[in-house]
């Protein structure tokens, strides 16, 4: 077929058929991390910081009475970014926390439905701020991630109910250490958020080691000992103090105030150091 020639773009866009082509749809899903202190039953023990992800039980097809990650359909007239925020603010009440665009998802057949690409995002909060703000069908499950050179396992728990997810690790380019993951097991996370989540975590992890970013899951003022148990929950990992001394050395500031109770010996609070 011989294409029309037009005088102007002004003409082209009018005579244009975007019908020609199938139409798809657009998510944004919001992969919210916290880490944040769980009781033990000694009280001279310091609480143990826990890993935890926000997910949504899902009321109505598809995926019904399955877990899910906060999101929502693209409205015609915003941005990804304004459709992640609103959608984080309609399940949290939060707004103005850290958020990143994490991947986009575009498996042909991810949704039942229809052709439908997600664009992920994860964000970073202390879930202490949300304990009056959470939808009615949301829920905090700490996460216990066991991974090797081959699989990545993660098991979920908030209390109520317990599952876990197995995903198989296959390295796409060994030039940039990027893998491909394959869903192996998983019964109760809707759509590929089993895929999402653990993206998220490889992010996460990488980023901790050459930015600020843990700094976005801490309260105002923090001992460096709880700062310390958050670089090592989200690591999977113990860090000598003179390796953790190193790390944050630059990032912290020394306040006038302590933190006391508990049967605990007085501690100094620090504040992250914002303009370095």
């Amino acid at each position: 077929m011989e294409n029309k020639v037009y005088s102007s773009e002004e003409e082209f866009l009018k005579n244009y058929d975007s019908s020609q082509f199938e139409k798809l749809s657009m998510t944004a899903d919001t992969l919210i991390f916290s880490v944040a202190d769980e009781e033990v039953g000694n009280y001279r023990k310091l609480p143990e910081k826990k890993f935890s992800v926000l997910l949504v039980k899902r009321n109505s097809y598809p995926f019904k009475d399955k877990w899910c990650l906060p999101g929502g359909f693209v409205r015609i007239d915003e941005t990804l970014d304004d459709a992640a925020k609103r959608i984080l603010k309609t399940e949290t009440n939060l707004k103005d926390i850290y958020m990143e665009q994490l991947y986009t998802f575009g498996d042909v057949n991810r949704d039942p439905r229809m052709r439908i690409v997600s664009v992920s995002y994860m964000a970073l909060v202390d879930k202490n701020r949300l304990k009056d703000h959470l939808s009615s069908n949301a829920s905090w499950f700490t996460m216990h991630i066991l991974e090797d050179e081959k699989e990545i396992q993660v098991t979920f728990d908030n209390t109520i109910e317990n599952f876990s997810i197995t995903i198989e690790k296959k390295l796409k380019d060994q030039t940039t250490d990027r893998y491909e993951y394959i869903v192996k097991k998983n019964s109760m996370l809707a759509f590929d958020h089993a895929k999402v989540i653990v993206s998220g975590i490889s992010r996460l992890k990488n980023k901790v080691g050459y930015t600020d970013i843990v700094f976005n899951m801490m309260p105002e003022d923090f001992t460096l000992g709880e700062l310390q148990q958050v670089y090592e929950v989200i690591l999977d990992k113990k860090l000598l103090d003179p390796a953790f001394r190193r790390i944050i050395k630059d990032k912290v500031v020394k306040t006038d105030k302590v933190k006391t109770g508990g049967g605990h010996r007085p501690s100094i609070l620090f504040q992250y150091k914002k303009n370095k």
